[in-house]
């Protein structure tokens, strides 16, 4: 009998698998990222200290005043998102980041918060 693994199964194996690699330090934290069906969350986390440095999501609300001047496609309001987090970061003198996509596939929202991350100046 074969048991067919669901969607949520195999997200929590790939995330496992990647967080085995990564490692957030205070010098290159860790960017982890979620996401919900109507939100996407992203937090800097300093795994050594296990401290989370800053967080932001379509919940904060400076992200919302920016979401709410028009209609946006879930995509741009990632790339927004990303953009926010970006910024906070180099105001507190972080330059770059290990990017934990927490076994999501690397497309769509997840992509577009990490090109805003990139516009806004951090490295990944």
């Amino acid at each position: 009998m074969i048991i067919k693994k669901t969607r949520k199964v195999r997200r929590d194996v790939r995330h496992k698998r990647i967080r085995s690699k990564l490692r957030g330090t205070s010098n290159v934290p860790r960017l982890s990222v979620f996401k919900s069906s109507n939100h996407i969350y992203a937090e800097i986390i300093d795994d050594i200290k296990e401290t989370t440095l800053l967080a932001a999501s379509t919940l904060t609300p400076k992200v919302r005043e920016l979401i709410s001047e028009e209609r946006k496609k879930k995509i741009d309001i990632a790339k927004l998102v990303g953009r926010y987090v970006g910024e906070m970061a180099l105001s507190k003198g972080i330059k770059k980041v290990c990017f934990d996509r927490a076994g999501y596939l690397y497309h769509g929202r997840v992509k577009a918060l990490a090109e805003g991350l990139r516009e806004a100046g951090l490295e990944l």
